[in-house]
């Protein structure tokens, strides 16, 4: 069982890049989407209910703002998109999607940048972070299976990003984010690409400027987290760097088809 997870940067502008014939080939049971930037009436018809394909969108009430998207080859048991939180539910970034006992959390994080760079998101992104903790707490400590997939808009570490020293004071790799993503880490979620993969130079995100993602100047901020419970189906963790269309590339994991039953 193949579960994907993309941050598209527009869906409508990656779907004219050949979104259609990756997703046939991508051989995954669920794709996880984020910042959709559409609501699923803008999106054309052959991308919003492709066949064999079940669909969900989740869009920002800011137009053409976040956004995410879940397709997968069966109906979800359940399906949910709210923490509860006004501001945090109006900008379009969860689905919590069950699939028997697998529960697949897609989460478009905010940058903790404003409208002019100013750092002044982050105490929103950090909330936004914490109330998702508490969300799945009680899953995390009464062993249940979930991955929580997406664009955290966070490096872990040094090893996350190429340029860790010029970057310390930049959203994404300050010490109260990083900080924060480390408060998972420690609590038990497994952080399942580094699992299989201890060595850098690997990055899902690349900014868009000339030369930056052919020298591989990238940032790792694409993560699929996983519970214990779920990490033990976990077979192989990939990052698809070579798929492009986005300034992010696709990350994944493969599991155990048992992991649902």
């Amino acid at each position: 069982m193949r579960v994907v997870s993309w941050n598209v940067n527009g869906l409508r502008s990656v779907h004219r890049k050949g979104f259609l014939p990756w997703l046939a080939g991508a051989r995954a049971q669920v794709v996880a989407l984020q910042e959709v930037r559409a609501t699923e009436e803008q999106l054309p018809e052959e991308v919003r209910a492709p066949a064999r394909w079940r669909t969900h969108f989740s869009s920002a009430q800011r137009a053409g703002y976040s956004g995410v998207g879940l397709y997968s080859r069966a109906t979800p048991d359940d399906l949910d998109t709210k923490l509860g939180v006004k501001e945090m539910d109006c900008e379009g970034r969860l689905q919590f999607a069950r699939f028997g006992k697998l529960t697949v959390v897609n989460g478009y994080f905010p940058n903790g940048n404003g409208k002019e760079r100013d750092l002044s998101r982050i105490p929103f992104k950090l909330a936004f972070y914490r109330k998702l903790f508490q969300r799945l707490e009680k899953a995390l400590r009464d062993g249940e299976r979930v991955l929580v997939v997406g664009d955290f808009n966070t490096a872990h570490q040094d090893l996350d990003l190429a340029r860790p020293r010029e970057n310390r004071e930049t959203s994404g790799f300050r010490p109260e984010e990083r900080e924060e993503f480390d408060r998972w880490i420690r609590s038990g979620w497994v952080d399942s690409f580094r699992h299989f993969q201890p060595d850098g130079g690997h990055y899902s995100w690349w900014s868009q400027r000339a030369g930056v993602r052919e020298k591989n100047i990238g940032w790792r901020i694409d993560y699929v987290l996983a519970t214990p419970a779920a990490m033990k189906y976990v077979r192989r963790a990939d990052i698809h760097a070579h798929v492009l269309g986005s300034d992010h590339c696709p990350v994944s994991v493969d599991l155990a088809p048992e992991v649902i039953r």
